[in-house]
């Protein structure tokens, strides 16, 4: 059975990820599968391709369609005959769409929508015409898959067709994001930071809904109270050569603030910390917050998408936007002792093996 899979692109991100998790996790074993990416293959690509996956970049612009992709599209599809095709994203459902209109009927259609949908203005333009465009469209897929059942909901009450909706939640690898004492002292040995210090991490690329300026301002607080607690941010971009970061970090807390932007070792650095913060105003189902709770670190989240759900009574919810309720929430983790937090991180990493991991997602 050939599966194409159609996404927007391949550079690190939470849908990438997620679908290069269930190609590694089992869904090659039981089906030829195919990625066609939107632009290029990036760092997602070349690992999907590691696995002995197929990857076609069709080379196209983020969010425009030029001749060359679409006619490397119409070749793929016709030489591929996927008996099922499968988008990723906004743009990639829609081009899975044109893709089976090419093809067949016959050939089966899903959608995967891979965010929630708090408010569309809050989307680039382009994105909001190709939003309303699978809203007119939403029949046409068998099945519309949502990683999260806020994302469903929001959608459907936007217009989205209800009948073929499904809510399938993302995979967590239990394997690779579990803590290591080992990579504790490597990573910590590395960045230069004592084993009796305190880290709290946050794991997101640049955008303005992961909040990066809320979660600052609650560590320049909790920094100026709490001597022996760093704060370690990994995510593109999101390093001390960005200015706009750099500058809302006070010069005496400058040395307790590791930004080491996008890295390909984000479990190992979850084993360093000591409590993951999430700070976001917007996620469907954030694959972050599953990992740093598999890896058995206590959180601190923002009550956006299905986090509440996830965390249960694992962790600590707190309202998005909200300093004062975030600072509060990391606190609280901050003056456990360590057994409280080591107690706190197995609870809540059980929680995920029974409810996502990967092999059963």
């Amino acid at each position: 059975m050939n599966v194409i899979h159609v996404i927007t692109g391949l550079s690190i991100g939470g849908a990438e990820r997620a679908l290069y998790n269930l190609l590694q996790g089992g869904l090659t074993e039981n089906f030829d599968n195919y990625v066609i990416s939107l632009s290029s293959i990036g760092t997602i690509g070349a690992l999907i391709e590691s696995l002995g996956v197929p990857v076609i970049a069709l080379d196209m612009p983020v969010g425009k369609l030029t001749l060359t992709g679409v006619i490397k599209l119409h070749r793929t599809i016709h030489k591929l005959q996927p008996d099922l095709i499968q988008g990723w994203m906004y743009h990639g459902n829609l081009a899975a769409t044109f893709s089976r209109f090419l093809i067949s009927n016959k050939t089966a259609l899903v959608w995967n929508v891979r965010q929630s949908l708090y408010q569309i203005e809050n989307e680039k333009w382009l994105t909001q015409l190709v939003i309303r465009a699978t809203r007119f469209l939403s029949k046409s897929p068998d099945t519309i898959l949502y990683n999260s059942h806020l994302s469903r909901q929001q959608h459907e009450q936007f217009g989205f067709y209800a009948n073929n909706g499904q809510v399938i939640p993302n995979g967590i690898d239990l394997e690779r994001f579990c803590f290591s004492d080992i990579e504790r002292q490597r990573v910590r040995a590395e960045l230069d930071i004592q084993p009796d210090v305190l880290i709290v991490g946050h794991v997101a690329r640049l955008h303005p809904m992961k909040d990066h300026p809320l979660f600052l301002n609650s560590a320049i607080d909790l920094g100026l109270r709490h001597n022996n607690v760093h704060f370690m941010l990994i995510g593109r971009d999101v390093t001390f050569d960005n200015k706009n970061l750099e500058k809302q970090i006070s010069t005496t807390l400058t040395n307790r603030f590791h930004l080491l932007g996008e890295r390909g070792d984000v479990a190992a650095l979850m084993s360093s910390m000591d409590i993951f913060c999430q700070s976001s105003w917007s996620e469907a189902f954030p694959n972050v917050l599953g990992e740093a709770v598999s890896a058995k670190l206590p959180c601190v989240a923002t009550d956006v998408g299905d986090s509440a759900l996830i965390l249960g009574d694992c962790g600590v919810i707190v309202k998005p936007r909200d300093k004062i309720a975030l600072t509060a929430g990391i606190e609280s983790l901050l003056i456990l002792s360590a057994n409280e937090r080591q107690l706190f991180g197995e609870r809540a990493r059980k929680r995920i093996k029974e409810n996502y991991a990967l092999g059963a997602i």
